[in-house]
């Protein structure tokens, strides 16, 4: 059985993804994109595939992110001697500074180098194709082994001899001090020409210019240098990992069915690139990492959407990384689930819900973005005032809201909110978007929103702004309506509804829950790390910064040994839950972390 998710560390070439645990175990691999078919799948499933290097002797584990990078170097100290194991999704030739992931050529990278002693160390690989579906041959050659069967191929090159059987392939060598060893698998069609098996100067070659490329983009983007910078340029770097470089497309995170709660059931896909957490992420990087890409998020919405706002139609809520707008949901049946939590599921069944909140974010994001991106082409322009004509007639309508509630649609406040957003930014964009003739009545509409919501959405009883219209329901979205400007900090409503949250919605030490009302699904769940960071913020703008920074420091203690968090927090058993890591999160990080900075230091960054 695998251990909790806060033992692994994330990999990425802006194209795909892995996890590798603290044993040096890879068992999570998604390629050549985030949503393809996973090869390694142990960490829902323990026969569903992995790639273990590592000592089998007792060991003490230390592990961290090389400088600037997202490479990961894992050190094993026994009593025999010690070993680092250097891990990557590797980067194409020439990359970095502006552009990385374009030409990733879908390689893992590893690395072994004896440090101290002599320490026997074990290779023990398994691939396990289509999720767990598919036990390949495994045809051994000078230089490493091949696969046969399922959807790709996979050549593993290695400068230790692998010994092949069957499905599985294994090797023991003992490592010395001053020992190099290195290793690869790529990721190929099964048709044509295979890719020749790499050398050990290649595989050299390939893990250094990842680790200059990771640093050359660090060093031209991360520009922040206020308070918390080094948290902040880490999560920014998480955020970039996330991004699939080919399209400008985020994915919310780089895994599946990882629990909400263990063994329970709300267990959902998240490689997929939400309108609402994209927007958001290029939002954080603004702060974080300086998103120079901009533009080709905007034009990877406006393109997938394809004209279905202008046709009078909803914009879609999330879409494919390539823009694929069908990702129906199923059940992977033939899997136990992470830690026995099932059902296990592919695609998500919330793609075609209707969300009206998306065009508040897209439009903020365009709003902020608006200097970086310099000028959107005409297509993305007249998608954007689509946009903002359709919050403006859609505002009224009852939706599942931000937090996809798989009932009856109503009235949620955050929706409504985000329709205002939407029509505010849609007017301070309209010259950049040759649409101030529209502005009048964006800015009606976006009044008529202010009322409504005004009168609605406050209730006496609750004491505190709440979920949805007529409801004396608490919910932690509501806390935008501070961030986003439609409230001051200083108004009495916004004040009490901070602290009903902070109070009446969180475990009693601030870590605060989306909400606490029914919402048709069984078992329950962590608290949300986003709203605790959304909390952070409320009340560093409140100037309660002792709470704040309180708060924030017990948040990101949470996060694993190598700087990652997850979607929520188990306070009990203080343990990490959910998809893994979380863009939502790191969100949350960078935004509660700039807004101390700048309560501290108004100057900052």
């Amino acid at each position: 059985m695998t251990g909790p998710i806060s033992d692994y560390a994330l990999l990425s070439d802006c194209q795909g993804s892995a996890l590798v645990g603290r044993d040096g175990s890879i068992d999570w691999a998604c390629m050549p994109r985030f949503d393809a078919p996973a090869l390694f799948a142990r960490i829902l499933d323990p026969d569903a595939g992995h790639w273990r290097i590592g000592p089998d002797a007792p060991a003490q584990v230390q592990r961290r992110y090389l400088p600037e990078s997202m490479v990961l170097r894992t050190e094993f100290h026994t009593d025999a001697g010690s070993v680092a194991l250097t891990d990557a999704l590797a980067f194409g030739p020439n990359e970095g500074e502006h552009h990385i992931g374009h030409s990733s050529p879908h390689v893992i990278v590893r690395r072994i180098e004896g440090l101290t002693g002599a320490v026997e160390v074990s290779v023990d690989l398994a691939p396990r194709a289509g999720y767990g579906l598919t036990e390949p041959v495994l045809v051994a050659e000078p230089g490493g082994v091949r696969t046969r069967g399922g959807p790709y191929t996979y050549a593993v090159s290695s400068e230790i001899p692998l010994s092949a059987c069957g499905s599985d392939a294994r090797a023991t060598v003992r490592v010395e001090a001053g020992q190099v060893l290195h290793l690869a698998l790529r990721v190929a069609a099964p048709w044509g020409a295979q890719p020749a098996l790499l050398t050990g100067a290649q595989m050299a070659t390939m893990l250094d210019a990842t680790i200059s490329a990771w640093r050359s983009w660090s060093a031209l983007h991360q520009t922040y240098d206020g308070p918390y910078a080094e948290l902040i340029r880490h999560s920014g770097r998480v955020l970039q990992a996330l991004t699939y470089a080919p399209s400008g497309a985020v994915v919310a995170a780089p895994t599946t069915s990882l629990p909400e709660s263990i063994g329970g059931e709300r267990n959902w896909d998240y490689r997929f690139c939400w309108v609402r957490d994209a927007s958001l992420t290029l939002e954080a990087l603004w702060v974080a990492a300086c998103p120079h890409e901009a533009a080709e998020f905007f034009t990877f919405i406006a393109t997938a959407a394809g004209g279905r706002v202008l046709a009078g139609k909803d914009l879609q809520i999330l879409y494919g990384v390539g823009g694929e707008r069908l990702v129906p949901e199923h059940e992977l049946a033939h899997l136990a689930g992470h830690r026995d939590s099932t059902p296990v599921r592919i695609g998500n069944g919330a793609w075609d819900q209707v969300q009206i909140d998306v065009y508040g974010e897209l439009l903020s994001a365009a709003s902020l973005l608006a200097d970086q991106v310099g000028r959107f082409d005409p297509v993305t322009a007249q998608f954007l005032v689509d946009v903002a004509d359709t919050a403006a007639t859609r505002w009224t309508d009852p939706d599942q809201g931000i937090w996809e509630i798989r009932g009856a649609p109503r009235h949620f406040v955050y929706s409504k909110l985000m329709c205002w957003v939407a029509l505010d930014r849609a007017v301070a964009l309209a010259d950049m978007l040759n649409a101030a003739d529209r502005v009048p009545a964006w800015a009606a509409t976006r009044d008529q929103i202010r009322d409504a919501i005004e009168a609605e959405a406050w209730s006496e009883r609750a004491g505190a702004f709440t979920q949805s219209f007529g409801s004396d329901e608490l919910d932690a979205s509501n806390l935008m309506l501070q961030l986003t400007g439609f409230l001051p900090a200083t108004d009495p409503r916004m004040r009490a509804t901070v602290e009903a949250i902070a109070t009446r919605l969180s475990d009693g030490r601030g870590f605060v829950y989306r909400y606490l009302a029914p919402d048709g699904l069984e078992g329950g769940e962590g608290t949300f790390a986003i709203c605790s960071f959304w909390l952070v913020q409320c009340l560093a703008e409140i100037g309660e910064l002792d709470r704040a920074r309180t708060l924030f420091e017990r948040l990101i203690g949470f996060a694993n040994d190598v700087g990652l968090l997850a979607e929520e927090i188990d306070t009990t058993t203080v343990e990490l839950l959910g998809n893994f890591p979380q863009a939502f999160t790191h969100i949350g990080l960078i935004n509660a972390a700039y807004a101390l900075g700048r309560a501290t230091s108004p100057t900052a960054g």
